[in-house]
C-alpha cells in the first residue's frame, strides 16, 4: 500500500504477479434516481445487470470504484444530506475508491480519478451506472481522450424520457441507443453485461 496524495491505494490483482489493468467504474447509482422527478426509465435490468458486474469484478479481486453524484441544485433529490443521495441497494461493500462529484464526469471529482487510475497502474475500464446519456457518456468521453481503453456497458445503464429542443420527446431508449451509436469505436467499445462478465472471469 502506497498513498497519492494522502490517500491509501492498495493494489487490488488478479494475480501477485500481473498489475492491475482494468477498474469497474459505478457512476451514480443512486436512490435519487428512483424519484418521480425525472420522469420515465428504460432498462428495468440496469441495477441487476450493474449487480453481476460488481460481484464479477470482486471475483476476481480487480478495482471497484464507485462514483457518487453530490447535486448542488436546489431540491435535487441528489442532494446531499438527501436520502436520495444514498447508494442503492446493488452497490454494496467497500470499493477500491469512492469518488464524489458535482458536475457530469467522473473525472472531475474527488479523489483525482485519473491520478489514482495512473498510480496503480491501470488502464482499461468498464463503466456502467446512471444515467447513460450523462454522467455515463461523459465519462467514457472523457476517458478515450485520456487514453484509456473503454468498455462502455451500455446494458448496465439507463435513463430517462427527455424533451427535445424542438418541443418533442425523445424517449429514454431512443436516448440510450443513439448514446451507444455516439460512443462505439471512437470513445469506447460497447459490451453488453454477459461480454463484461466474460472478460472479468
Amino acid at each position: 500500500m502506497f498513498q497519492l496524495d494522502g490517500l491509501p491505494v492498495t493494489l487490488a490483482t488478479g494475480t501477485q504477479e500481473a498489475p492491475v489493468t482494468r477498474a469497474l467504474i459505478v457512476v451514480d447509482v443512486q436512490r435519487g434516481f428512483d424519484d418521480p422527478y425525472w420522469g420515465r426509465r428504460d432498462n428495468p435490468s440496469c441495477e441487476a445487470n450493474i449487480a453481476r458486474l460488481i460481484d464479477a469484478w470482486r471475483d476476481r479481486g480487480d478495482p471497484v470504484v464507485f462514483v457518487r453524484h453530490d447535486s448542488r441544485e436546489p431540491g435535487s433529490p441528489l442532494a446531499p444530506g438527501a436520502a436520495g443521495n444514498a447508494f442503492k441497494d446493488v452497490v454494496s461493500g467497500d470499493p477500491d475508491l469512492l469518488v464524489t462529484k458535482s458536475v457530469n464526469s467522473c473525472f472531475y471529482g474527488t479523489p483525482d480519478l485519473d491520478a489514482w487510475l495512473k498510480a496503480t497502474d491501470i488502464s482499461r475500464l468498464a463503466i456502467c451506472g446512471i444515467t447513460t446519456n450523462h454522467c455515463c457518456d461523459t465519462t467514457a468521453r472523457m476517458a478515450g481522450n485520456l487514453g484509456y481503453d473503454v468498455a462502455f456497458v451500455l446494458d448496465a445503464t439507463h435513463t430517462f424520457d427527455r424533451a427535445a429542443a424542438d418541443g418533442g420527446l425523445i424517449t429514454a431508449e431512443e436516448l440510450r441507443r443513439v448514446t451507444g451509436a455516439n460512443l462505439h469505436g471512437e470513445f469506447a467499445t460497447v459490451v453488453t453485461t454477459d461480454d463484461a462478465v466474460r472478460s472479468a472471469t
